[in-house]
């Protein structure tokens, strides 16, 4: 479609996140990576399987990576990282990829993950969702693949 963008992941090294959703909590981490992830239209399993990889080697807790720590991640669909403010005050979110290419594409992050070793937690996409964390540092990084 020519958006020109790409898959981001805004990573945050934590003390502890947790995603609720009602009264449920369904996903909870301590001492690892809170990873907000966004889709847009051009993405592919591919790069959902790179940009696991580079979250996973991305060396931000204390100049080590999550696969050298054995850091747990948490992961959460974040489609409003492709908001776009720059007319007016209401934000575009024309760029982010409906949910029909987005779900499968969050999901093929996670298992490529998974794959790699990595113990994940998640959101639930679709859903309204509390999440808290505990930044250290703060350390946030912005991948883009």
């Amino acid at each position: 479609m020519g958006y020109g963008r790409r898959m981001r992941a805004l990573v945050q090294t934590v003390s502890r996140a947790s995603v609720t959703v009602g009264d449920e909590i369904t996903g909870e981490i301590k001492d690892g990576l809170l990873v907000l992830v966004g889709v847009t239209h051009d993405d592919t399993p591919a790069k959902a399987a790179e940009l696991a990889r580079k979250t996973w080697e991305l060396r931000i807790l204390d100049d080590a990576s999550a696969a050298d720590r054995s850091a747990p991640l948490l992961v959460v669909s974040q489609f409003t990282l492709y908001g776009d403010a720059r007319k007016g005050r209401r934000p575009s979110w024309s760029a982010a990829a409906p949910a029909e290419i987005a779900e499968p594409l969050i999901a093929e992050y996670v298992n490529a993950l998974r794959a790699r070793g990595a113990v994940v937690e998640t959101g639930r996409f679709r859903a309204h969702m509390l999440v808290e964390s505990v930044n250290v540092g703060p350390c946030t990084v912005l991948l883009e693949l």
